[in-house]
């Protein structure tokens, strides 16, 4: 309940507190975080698990709820093919040779910085965001509202964004891999349902349907038959009953197209006009930081990951710190390039 509490505090804070305070927190929490020992960042994501209402406490040597074995994966899960699919600019060629480039939303272009932006290039309307975290979207619906004042704001979000170090806000070391960059991509409308199929062993099992965000967020669970099921997380469960997409089953082919090989994915789609998109895939939802109401279903779910709890173990009997984890990861990447 504590962790509930101080989750929505936070919330409530991001929108009153001016970007720059929350910018200097981030800072704080990288450079704090940033090359750690392993042992001393399993104790901050405890700490934070516990903080966050996810749980009372992680089983490091042998995890058995889903919530458990996601911070556990998020530390020491990391591949760089887990890279490459978390960056939503390399994920699109991947999901272009498994399915086709026609789930993708059109891209306008990919750029270093705000200042190699051409606004005059770009249609009225477009979608800004990074490639490499979350919470760096922004909307413009109308690129002629874009004055010199609103420029320089645009320009200080996103020097900031490129320079935030994702993997170490939350130990998602993965991030690490991926060269941040901003993407502009084709404006889609505003208040979109987006369907999160949480897949283990390359199999769908349930969706979440994120819908109404800009009256309040909330989410409904179903399974493959779209039956709703007793759970939640993290966001309010909504009243009312969420119809059947008439590309349901579409959406459940193209997920299984995706998950296929992973034990473990969440892939997000959208169904925009009868038409289905792909919107990212993640393998750390919500950085980990998860709460499963009622608590039973964190189990049920950790039932259904076919997890090796020994990886742990066997990358602690040879590295120590985060950044030699990381650099393992890169120099992985760079043979295989």
């Amino acid at each position: 309940m504590i962790g509930q509490i101080a989750l929505r505090f936070e919330k409530i804070c991001s929108r009153l507190i001016p970007a720059g305070v929350w910018q200097r927190y981030f800072r704080f929490k990288i450079a704090r975080n940033a090359g750690v020992s392993l042992e001393t960042a399993e104790k901050r994501i405890s700490a934070e698990y516990v903080r966050s209402g996810s749980g009372t406490r992680i089983s490091w040597e042998d995890p058995e709820s889903y919530t458990e074995k996601l911070n556990v994966s998020k530390l020491y899960g990391g591949t760089p093919l887990r890279a490459v699919l978390s960056d939503k600019l390399a994920v699109r060629d991947w999901v272009a040779q498994k399915a086709g480039d026609g789930y993708l939303i059109p891209l306008y272009g990919s750029f270093e910085s705000f200042g190699d932006i051409d606004l005059s290039a770009l249609p009225d309307s477009f979608v800004l965001k990074c490639n490499h975290d979350s919470g760096s979207v922004t909307l413009i619906r109308d690129k002629r509202e874009i004055d010199r004042k609103e420029r320089r704001r645009l320009r200080k979000k996103y020097a900031f964004h490129l320079k935030k170090r994702y993997a170490y806000i939350g130990f998602e070391l993965h991030y690490d891999l991926i060269k941040p960059c901003i993407l502009a991509e084709k404006y889609m409308g505003d208040n979109i349902s987006d369907y999160k199929f949480f897949c283990f062993g390359g199999k769908p099992y349930y969706v979440a349907v994120h819908y109404d965000r800009a009256k309040g967020h909330k989410c409904n669970i179903y399974d493959m038959d779209w039956e709703p099921q007793p759970f939640v997380t993290n966001d309010a469960n909504g009243k009312e009953q969420r119809p059947r997409p008439e590309a349901f089953s579409e959406m459940k082919t193209l997920a299984e197209k995706l998950c296929k090989g992973f034990d473990h994915v969440r892939v997000d789609l959208y169904e925009i006009d009868g038409k289905v998109y792909f919107g990212e895939m993640t393998f750390t939802p919500a950085g980990g930081r998860m709460r499963i109401t009622p608590p039973e279903w964190d189990r049920k779910l950790g039932e259904l990951w076919d997890f090796d709890a020994g990886r742990r173990q066997r990358i602690r009997e040879k590295l120590k710190t985060t950044a030699q984890l990381v650099a393992v990861m890169r120099k992985r990447a760079q043979r295989k390039a």
